[in-house]
């Protein structure tokens, strides 16, 4: 049976192992370009926020640039977002989804947002007919 200062002393472990992880460097070699390939190397993605640029804090949308690794937009997709702050183990404040495709490989994501600073990670699941890939781009806020 754990006593009282057992289980402050594994609460204070808990927490100081979680503040150094919160405060560590993103590693350097990060790769911030907005131009990625997918992870199979199915296709290339590219971002641009629409309007604005990127904020801390504020609801922004973007506009998704899929092709195939041959340089065919991609048209016929579902796409899934998801992502985070891999140092604080959170994902994203808000639940961004694609809501217009535009066409010519373009697609509006809505509901994009980021609560503070920091290395961010952005991650689009990508379902088409040439198959399933994703593509992830790394923000630094």
């Amino acid at each position: 049976m754990l006593t009282r200062l057992g289980v402050s002393i594994a609460a204070a472990v808990a927490l100081t192992a979680s503040a150094c992880t919160m405060f560590a460097k993103a590693p350097q070699e990060l790769d911030y370009s907005s131009t990625r390939p997918s992870a199979s190397g199915k296709y290339r993605g590219s971002f641009q926020p629409v309007g604005d640029p990127i904020r801390v804090g504020r609801l922004h949308s973007w506009r998704l640039h899929l092709e195939t690794a041959d340089g065919t937009p991609v048209d016929d997709v579902a796409i899934a977002v998801d992502g985070g702050m891999p140092q604080h183990k959170h994902g994203l404040p808000t639940k961004p989804r694609v809501t217009k495709q535009l066409g010519n490989g373009d697609h509006l994501v809505d509901g994009m947002k980021f609560n503070m600073g920091g290395w961010w990670v952005v991650k689009f699941r990508v379902e088409s007919p040439s198959g399933p890939d994703s593509v992830t781009f790394n923000l630094k806020l």
